[in-house]
């Protein structure tokens, strides 16, 4: 366990209330240049707070967002907290060092996946944006917890309103094609079809091998993508939707996407 090394006397975002000091957290070994979302997927905010303050646990987050839009500051942002666990963005695997981390309550998919309180979208919306502006982080490096974690983690899932933050300035975002017939790739296909759609998910930032093979990890990492850009049918199946949501997405990002912080 190491502590922070200057007094953690004030929340670094205006937008946090109060701090709540979780022990769990080490030294950065990169520059913030993103934020990832999550949803706490456990019963209640007060089980969920006292497992990212326990010592035990070896998990934490910058910040935590009550259903009521109340946000506490657990971690400072200039340490690394212990949120992101395993994953890759970009060709990073140090994800928590890149990172700020943001817990929003909510019991996830194991508990019915229930939509996310007006209250707390409206504050996540407000933390992000704070945090956005002071860590230059730009629209595309605000990640789902699934995006860097797929096949390993959900949240904050298909139900939260990524469409709703994008409107508020938050997020890359495109309007999703509509589902429909047509042409699909699905487990066990492969070619170079197969490994061009890999290597559009690789040019997007997910970690994927263009391998040509549509094996378990290509499934997880399009099951991640549903569950950010295309939430209508999460399935794993690369349809024609979710193809031409990844082309749009791709065409609209920047031309240097990928700020090369050391």
């Amino acid at each position: 366990m190491t502590l922070a090394l200057e007094p953690f006397d004030q929340p670094d975002s205006t937008i946090a209330a109060n701090i709540l000091a979780s022990p769990n957290h080490g030294e950065r070994k990169a520059v913030v240049d993103a934020i990832v979302l999550h949803y706490t997927g456990m019963e209640g905010a007060a089980d969920a707070l006292h497992w990212l303050c326990n010592p035990m646990s070896e998990v934490s987050c910058h910040y935590f967002v009550f259903e009521d839009g109340r946000v506490l500051q657990l971690v400072p942002e200039a340490r690394r907290a212990w949120h992101a666990g395993r994953g890759c963005w970009a060709g990073e695997t140090d994800i928590n060092s890149r990172s700020i981390g943001i817990e929003i309550v909510n019991p996830g998919h194991a508990g019915g996946a229930p939509p996310f309180a007006a209250a707390q979208v409206s504050a996540a919306i407000a933390l992000c944006r704070d945090i956005a502006a002071r860590h230059a982080i730009c629209p595309q490096r605000i990640l789902a917890h699934s995006d860097i974690a797929p096949g390993r983690k959900q949240d904050p899932g298909e139900i939260f309103p990524w469409p709703q933050l994008h409107r508020d300035g938050i997020g890359h975002w495109v309007p999703p094609h509509r589902v429909a017939g047509g042409g699909f790739f699905g487990l066990g296909d492969q070619g170079a079809p197969v490994a061009a759609l890999q290597g559009m998910l690789a040019i997007y930032g997910y970690g994927i091998v263009a391998s040509g093979l549509y094996d378990a990890q290509t499934q997880a990492v399009v099951t991640a993508f549903q569950r950010h850009f295309r939430p209508a049918r999460v399935d794993g199946i690369a349809d024609g939707s979710s193809v031409a949501t990844l082309r749009d997405l791709i065409a609209a990002l920047p031309a240097k996407p990928w700020p090369a912080n050391p």
